[in-house]
């Protein structure tokens, strides 16, 4: 029944907690499938572990395993192979067992839930002398079958003595009684019963019976050869050891197990062979003495067999004599090997993990103070001539991404006005390092030049010269420079999203002119455009996380915004950008957004000092 047991231990799993919907069911199928091929573990025992760091840590199953995938996800291809997981403390001595504890009859019952043939577990009932009196069923396998018909699950609970009194009355009942009594085992038969031929082998088991039914006349490949079958595939063995008559009897897999030849016979108890490592010798007297008071003994132990260390599970208790002496020893024992090799690497991709979280907070702190640092938000509008600028810089919904969206909007020394906005693609330091780059260039090369092809065409050799460092930082940018005495546009892009214009209470997005994405293309040709910008025009310059999302396409995304404007001006004519800015409010969990809005202002406009103040813009 080596199947059985092993199914028995695996029902002792944790039952994962519910998760909202398909969606989350399969990130944690996900997260437990990276940390499984990360250790070269279980699913079952990744699954496990996943919990546990869910409990721990005190967070959502979801949260960690989402966690998990992030970090694993990214991980670099050539790290080694790991072996073992924590949480960023100290790992656990896996050398010392983890016990886990079950009644006994619940124990008994999972077994025998998978057990083919027909087995059951009996509890006895004696009387003031000891006699038995009856028998109670309390755990039976689904192919167990009673002379009336019940069967399996049907025949918990009865009692042997109200629904089969013709067996009290045979001589098996005889039989019965000294099992219990000596803890001997007895085999029955064969005896015909029903439409075949039957033997049945006693054992005592505990304070009750278990009792399993063998039919003769079965064609090979029966029960036999499954209960042989199930114990190779649970990897695990039974064993006897009879005190009295110092008889020790052994499965044929715990041979397997102990790679020892049947023709030697089983090992002895406490035989000095060499292979029980001497760091568990506490552990074995531990359960020694555990064993010896009474109690039932779940303890894991190594030994050395032919060079290699397995690790083997023992799960033994002792049938005994009227004053407590144990008369004989049984047990199982399985190899667990893989399942602590698999939990030592789990420990140690969990350590690595904690180790990954702790590299991206601190790499994302520095990248959020770099960005605060060289890309300050005004609270307020900016005042440029002819001009009045507003700013909002929008943060992913994940705290953990830092990306590289920037503007710039200052005077130049003609009396025009230069507005920038651009997208260094990716996140943390090296986005927001690229960005840095961009942006202080742009102002450094305003100086020599204002037309904003020019500048695009300084910016994209620079681009092209840092992606010889960093290959995977592209980036966009749109240049617009205003000219108040000929309330005049001239703009480029660079492969950026068209800029918004509205104009007469209805928004369209402006015709890009060409320009191909900064640091792709060497030497590449940049137009500009010009655009009449009177007073009562709205103009808007943004990355793509305001119209970019993972639920919808940027077509999509642009007709929303698009929309948004068109209401905020029918709302508010005289003022449209407070409604604007009040109805720009969610955030995109994927991608920093830098929104720059501009009109045209003359010494009647209203101040937007009184809605920059009211409104927060969150898309």
């Amino acid at each position: 029944m080596a199947q059985a047991y092993a199914a028995a231990v695996e029902s002792l799993r944790p039952t994962a907690p519910a998760v909202a919907g398909e969606a989350g069911r399969l990130t944690i199928e996900r997260a437990v499938g990276l940390l499984a091929g990360r250790a070269r573990c279980r699913l079952a025992d990744a699954h496990r572990h996943l919990l546990r760091m869910a409990a721990e840590e005190d967070r959502g199953l979801l949260e960690v395993a989402t966690g998990v995938i992030r970090l694993l996800d990214v991980a670099d291809s050539d790290t080694p192979i790991i072996s073992g997981l924590d949480t960023g403390r100290t790992a656990p001595q896996l050398t010392v067992p983890v016990r886990r504890f079950a009644p006994w009859t619940g124990m008994v019952q999972r077994v025998l839930d998978i057990t083919p043939g027909m087995a059951s577990f009996l509890s006895a009932e004696r009387g003031p002398d000891g006699r038995l009196i009856d028998l109670i069923w309390t755990a039976v396998s689904p192919e167990a079958v009673a002379p009336n018909g019940l069967r399996g699950a049907e025949l918990l609970g009865l009692r042997m003595s109200d629904h089969f009194p013709e067996v009290i009355a045979s001589e098996r009942w005889a039989a019965y009684q000294a099992v219990l009594d000596t803890g001997a085992p007895a085999a029955l038969g064969p005896f015909a019963h029903r439409d075949g031929t039957y033997s049945v082998r006693a054992h005592r088991l505990g304070e009750g019976l278990l009792l399993n039914w063998t039919r003769h006349d079965e064609v090979p490949g029966g029960l036999g050869d499954r209960l042989a079958s199930t114990e190779r595939l649970g990897n695990l063995g039974w064993g006897e050891w009879d005190l009295v008559s110092g008889e020790i009897y052994w499965s044929d897999q715990l041979y397997r197990i102990y790679e020892r030849d049947p023709r030697l016979g089983p090992l002895a108890p406490g035989a000095s062979d060499g292979s029980a490592l001497e760091e568990d010798e506490p552990l074995r007297a531990a359960a020694k003495a555990q064993l010896d008071r009474g109690d039932r003994v779940d303890v894991v132990t190594r030994v050395r067999v032919n060079g290699r260390i397995k690790h083997l599970r023992t799960v033994a208790d002792a049938s005994r004599d009227a004053e407590g002496r144990p008369l004989r020893v049984y047990g199982i024992v399985q190899d667990v090997t893989a399942q602590e090799t698999g939990a030592k690497r789990l420990a140690e991709v969990e350590r690595q993990l904690d180790e990954q979280r702790r590299s991206l907070a601190a790499e994302h702190e520095l990248a959020a103070r770099l960005q605060r640092i060289i890309l300050p938000i005004p609270e307020g509008p900016i005042v440029l001539p002819g001009l009045k600028v507003a700013l909002r810089y929008l943060p992913a919904g994940d705290e953990s991404l830092v990306g590289g969206d920037w503007y710039h909007a200052a005077e130049l020394r003609d009396g025009s006005v230069l507005l920038a906005v651009g997208d260094v693609a990716g996140h943390g330091t090296p986005a927001a390092t690229t960005m840095a780059q961009l942006r202080h260039a742009l102002r450094a090369l305003a100086v020599t030049t204002s037309c904003p092809a020019e500048l695009l065409k300084h910016l994209n050799t620079l681009s092209c010269e840092l992606a010889r460092e960093s290959p995977e930082l592209a980036s966009t940018a749109v240049i617009a420079r205003f000219d108040p005495a000929r309330h005049e546009v001239v703009w480029a892009q660079a492969g950026h999203p068209p800029p918004l214009l509205s104009r007469g209470g209805r928004t369209a997005a402006l015709d890009r002119p060409e320009g191909p994405m900064l640091g792709v293309v060497e030497d590449a040709t940049y137009r500009t455009a010009r655009l009449d910008f009177r007073v009562g025009d709205v103009l808007l310059l943004y990355t793509d996380g305001l119209v970019e999302h993972r639920r919808r396409g940027p077509d999509d995304g642009l007709a929303s915004v698009i929309a948004t404007v068109d209401e905020a001006v029918r709302a508010s004519p005289g003022q449209p950008l407070a409604q604007l800015l009040s109805r720009l409010r969610r955030t995109n969990p994927d991608d920093d957004t830098c929104i720059l809005a501009a009109r045209p202002v003359t010494g009647e406009t209203q101040d937007l000092r009184r809605y920059l103040s009211s409104a927060t813009l969150n898309a």
